[in-house]
């Protein structure tokens, strides 16, 4: 108990630390001091960081989680940027993500917490309150029906008043001249053509109101197979290979660049149980064009006819046509 009350108070007064440096404050051996910070954090006094520097994870107490953030010069180079990027914006909206940036929010933890609004997932960095988020508003264009109203009313105003205007005119001439009773037969024409041509005018408006209400419609967006996906990952993890660029992401392929014993690969996984001999084409296509050696993952065994196809080329040096 007198060990467990030590290691606490260290980690009060020294803040997040790893093992090696509990074992130094106390007098213990890593061995032991990781084994007392187990069972500290089993009895939820300490808590233990989802990253790791080196091979230990960072153990710290439950109020001085924010004093992670200086580990995190030890994030990988694609984790690193999600981070800092997390950090500025204080919250990013998945959809709007690169696919690297994604995963990679995905892996930090300790400091990307994700969270749904409107069945939209959202990211937030971990010393910001959910509190402070808020939905970002989309902007309304304006209605170019409106536009076009405005532009076309002073011409049918200034058409009005035209019309007005020829009308006060006959009349006075009527007035002054009551013996042309002719005029009254020319007012009326005059006065019908120009309704008719407000009345066209009109016309023309909604004519092309109708034209511009109609929009095309927008493209629905693809959800991709973020199972299949974490399925690649957790597999590609357990054999401690990396994950270090996305060439490309669908429902039924995912195509990724990985670091296997320092050696850069392509590998190709399908979401089906069954390869065909043209997924094994379009495979070695993309690594040829990528000039990399490429692996193939599948939800089910390489047919008996495919392997043995692979092992009658893996010797053969040349094939010649007789002529």
């Amino acid at each position: 108990m007198q060990l467990k009350e030590k290691i606490i108070w260290t980690l009060n007064r020294n803040g997040p630390s790893l093992p090696v440096h509990i074992a130094k404050a106390t007098d213990l051996s890593i061995l032991f001091a990781s084994a007392f910070l187990s069972e500290l954090a089993s009895e939820k006094r300490v808590k233990i960081s989802n990253m790791k520097v080196g091979s230990s994870p960072v153990y710290f107490l439950p109020q001085h989680k924010h004093l992670l953030e200086k580990f995190s010069q030890h994030l990988k180079s694609k984790e690193k940027d999600a981070y800092l990027l997390l950090k500025e914006n204080k919250f990013l909206a998945d959809k709007n993500l690169h696919p690297a940036i994604s995963v990679a929010l995905r892996d930090i933890k300790d400091f990307a917490i994700p969270f749904e609004r409107n069945g939209e997932l959202f990211w937030r960095y971990f010393t910001v309150p959910e509190e402070e988020f808020e939905m970002p508003e989309i902007k309304k264009e304006p209605e170019e029906e409106t536009i076009i109203i405005k532009e076309a009313e002073p011409e049918v105003e200034i058409e009005e008043k035209e019309a007005e205007e020829v009308v006060e005119e006959e009349k006075e001439e009527i007035e002054e001249k009551p013996e042309l009773i002719i005029i009254e037969e020319i007012e009326e024409p005059k006065v019908k053509q120009k309704k008719e041509a407000k009345a066209l005018n009109i016309f023309e408006k909604k004519e092309k109101k109708s034209i511009i209400a109609k929009k095309p419609a927008k493209k629905k967006l693809v959800k991709h197979n973020e199972k299949f996906f974490d399925k690649i990952k957790d597999f590609l993890g357990k054999k401690s290979i990396e994950i270090f660029g996305i060439e490309g992401f669908n429902k039924n392929e995912l195509v990724i660049k990985i670091k296997e014993n320092k050696i850069e690969k392509l590998l190709i996984a399908y979401n089906k149980k069954r390869i065909t001999e043209a997924d094994l084409i379009n495979a070695a296509k993309k690594a040829s064009s990528l000039g990399l050696p490429y692996t193939i993952l599948s939800l089910g065994e390489m047919p008996k006819k495919m392997n043995s196809l692979i092992d009658a080329v893996k010797n053969l040096s040349s094939m010649e046509k007789i002529e």
